[in-house]
């Protein structure tokens, strides 16, 4: 049995996705998303950011490509995971990234100005429903022994 390894996060793109082909031609879409948290700390408001590394795969890494650019924001749905290799000097290293399983656009706001966007209004609602890219899940069979 599997552990519990789920992650949701919301967030913008720091940058435009990048689009590569592993050699056996499946697509792979990267692309960093920044994570915005507030508290208080002594009665002052502090700010804190996080940058998550985000990787799709098939489909939804085609889709998140053409879709997704600098700025734009982001619901994320998916899994941790760990990479670990060894470096030219011999020193373990690791790295945490996360696996989209599932990824939500968040609606663009047009200004005056051609192509740019403007953050949603004081209500926080937007007119224009989110973009849903949902892939249904492989089937997988049940082994019973």
């Amino acid at each position: 049995m599997n552990n519990l390894n789920s992650i949701l996060l919301e967030g913008n793109l720091v940058a435009d996705p990048e689009l590569r082909y592993i050699p056996k031609g499946t697509p792979v879409c990267s692309f960093c998303v920044a994570c915005n948290r507030y508290f208080k700390q002594e009665e002052e408001l502090q700010q804190e950011v996080s940058y998550f590394d985000i990787t799709t795969w098939n489909r939804l890494a085609e889709v998140c490509n053409e879709y997704l650019s600098k700025g734009r924001g982001v619901r994320v749905v998916g899994r941790l995971k760990q990479d670990r290799w060894e470096d030219a000097e011999g020193k373990t290293r690791a790295k945490v990234h996360i696996v989209a399983e599932h990824v939500e656009f968040k609606p663009k706001f047009k200004t005056e100005d051609a192509g740019a966007t403007e953050e949603q209004g004081e209500s926080g609602e937007s007119e224009e429903p989110e973009e849903v890219v949902d892939f249904p899940e492989q089937e997988v069979e049940e082994v019973t022994s």
